[in-house]
């Protein structure tokens, strides 16, 4: 298991690191980042649809779709400049918001259409609002971090933030796994996930602080770039954690210890992108900021 996971994450680590770099000499468009966006969402979305009861679970064609304008919202800048000029200008967040809230009219009114006294309605339009905010608008906090400016360091500055906004917790993720294995002794949420000890949690917030630390010396280095990339490894890394926590009660809610087994030695595409998910809106307050960013101003 411990192998698989090493090996796996390797090959993804490698992929993403190629992808960014390659994307962004691509601007404005990074149409490598809305492919693994839009690939992710459909095959997300399918594991989560699985693990929600029957009868409560959402319309697939509405998640999947909603997801999929979700994605596509982040790009409204680009797309905006090949329309006409009478067109109105929107703003990402307006766009995302908008989408949000069509999906979650369109729910209602598929429920008022479907509606035969089962007395799930409310639990389905829920279920629909809760898998479009959690694969859809957490994930634009990371999309989002691909427009900062590019900067006048040695790298571009979006690619770091974005790095930096996947490698951290994702990396606390793997050093919690790690020290667990190792050390681990005492349980962490002993019902929730008893596998996960506070030794293992240390150890993966530890890796976080370090990747954080490394990730924002190669940027330009601001006054007390180092302490605030110590506070961006602590917050992220540990949001991350809970991230995982997240998916884990889902799954507990199911009896799954894992939403599929697409990869190996992590389980299914949500059991790799939780803590990433759960940590990108805190990652994107840290780095969209310039006096709480590790990586400076723009």
């Amino acid at each position: 298991m411990l192998r698989d996971r090493l090996w796996t994450g390797s090959l993804l680590a490698a992929l993403m690191l190629g992808s960014l770099a390659l994307d962004s000499r691509l601007a404005p468009w990074f149409p490598l980042l809305y492919a693994v966006l839009a690939l992710v969402g459909v095959l997300a979305c399918r594991e989560l649809l699985a693990l929600v009861p029957e009868q409560r679970r959402p319309s697939a064609w509405l998640a999947h779709i909603g997801i999929q304008a979700l994605v596509l919202a982040n790009w409204i800048d680009p797309i905006r400049s090949q329309l006409p000029p009478w067109i109105p200008a929107m703003e990402p967040w307006q766009a995302i918001l908008g989408v949000l809230v069509a999906c979650f009219l369109i729910a209602i009114l598929i429920e008022l259409r479907r509606y035969d006294g089962a007395g799930e309605a409310g639990a389905r339009i829920a279920w629909t609002s809760f898998v479009l905010i959690y694969l859809g608008v957490l994930a634009a906090f990371l999309a989002q971090l691909r427009w900062l400016p590019p900067g006048t360091g040695r790298f571009n500055h979006a690619t770091l933030a974005m790095l930096l906004s996947i490698f951290v917790p994702k990396c606390c993720d793997i050093g919690a796994y790690t020290t667990g294995r190792l050390i681990g002794k005492t349980p962490f949420t002993p019902k929730l996930s008893p596998k996960k000890t506070w030794e293992g949690s240390i150890g993966g917030l530890v890796v976080a602080v370090a990747v954080a630390l490394i990730g924002s010396a190669l940027g330009p280095q601001p006054a007390l770039w180092w302490l605030k990339a110590i506070g961006f490894g602590v917050t992220v890394g540990f949001a991350g954690m809970m991230g995982d926590l997240a998916e884990s009660l889902l799954k507990r809610e199911v009896q799954k210890k894992d939403a599929s087994a697409a990869i190996p030695g992590f389980g299914g595409i949500l059991d790799v992108i939780d803590s990433v998910l759960f940590a990108a809106p805190l990652a994107y307050a840290w780095l969209a900021m310039a006096n709480l960013s590790p990586l400076g101003a723009r």
